[in-house]
């Protein structure tokens, strides 16, 4: 039960990565392996999940857009403010040793990418990361990813002010077209982009593993809030990592999501 009560930590750092992206480290771990989420809690202003950027069994860290209320109040905390954590929660990216890789993240989904890349290499795995934005100006983790020894950087903006212009996946597809191979894909980001990986994974049948976004309250399986049609499982517990072979299963997947009391929202 314990992971499950909010306790609060102060912030170490706080490091602006962009105009609406911020990243506060904390000297905590929750124990948690890339893919899966925590809960943020503000009092007296609302709790949402995010993903952990970064957990080496020291710092933790979570990176996010400030969208919405809660985490546009959030943007406002400095360093030594205190936040509440709880989790890890859900599901997590899985590999074998000496995997060829393809990760894809789009937006803020270059987060958790950098966690798994972080760890996948550590398998001796052969990792390429395929990071996504609008424009050079949103592009996230370039440097801590160009960083890691191990791992192959792809960058692409849909403006083409940085890298190859036009959509990550596309990117990936060209690869593959001129006879790339892969093992594997991993991916975080918009639902559409995960949509577009589904359908190259289904095509080549190349096995991946997609983190699904939904209404999230509870963390654990109890309200019901995250479940998805026609499958009715919960992606707090059975994702938010969900192999591609389940995803083509979900009705709403690349179609719509559900708001805080149900109502369906088309993408």
């Amino acid at each position: 039960m314990q992971n499950r009560l909010p306790t609060t930590y102060r912030i170490a750092s706080v490091k602006k990565e962009t105009a609406d992206v911020q990243t506060f480290t904390f000297e905590v771990s929750l124990g948690a392996r890339p893919g899966q989420f925590g809960m943020i809690w503000l009092p007296g202003v609302d709790e949402v999940p995010m993903s952990i950027a970064y957990d080496d069994g020291k710092q933790l860290k979570i990176t996010f857009f400030a969208v919405g209320d809660m985490t546009k109040e959030l943007a406002k905390k400095k360093e030594g403010d205190l936040v509440g954590l709880r989790g890890p929660f859900g599901t997590n990216y899985e590999w074998k040793k000496g995997q060829k890789l393809a990760l894809l993240a789009g937006g803020y989904g270059a987060a958790p990418m950098y966690f798994t890349a972080h760890e996948a290499i550590k398998d001796n795995c052969d990792v390429h990361v395929f990071v996504g934005a609008r424009s050079k100006d949103h592009l996230l983790y370039i440097d801590e990813l160009g960083s890691l020894k191990g791992v192959t950087l792809h960058v692409a903006t849909d403006d083409g002010s940085e890298g190859y212009k036009g959509y990550n996946v596309n990117q990936l597809s060209e690869m593959i077209e001129g006879g790339e191979s892969f093992d594997e894909f991993l991916a975080c980001g918009p639902e559409m982009m995960l949509k577009a990986v589904s359908g190259i994974s289904s095509d080549k049948k190349i096995p991946s593993q997609l983190s699904l976004e939904r209404y999230m309250k509870c963390g654990y399986g109890l309200c019901g809030n995250c479940v998805v049609d026609p499958l009715g499982i919960r992606l707090c517990i059975d994702g938010p990592v969900i192999n591609n072979d389940i995803c083509v299963q979900i009705t709403d997947f690349g179609k719509y999501h559900r708001d805080d009391v149900g109502r369906k929202h088309e993408f």
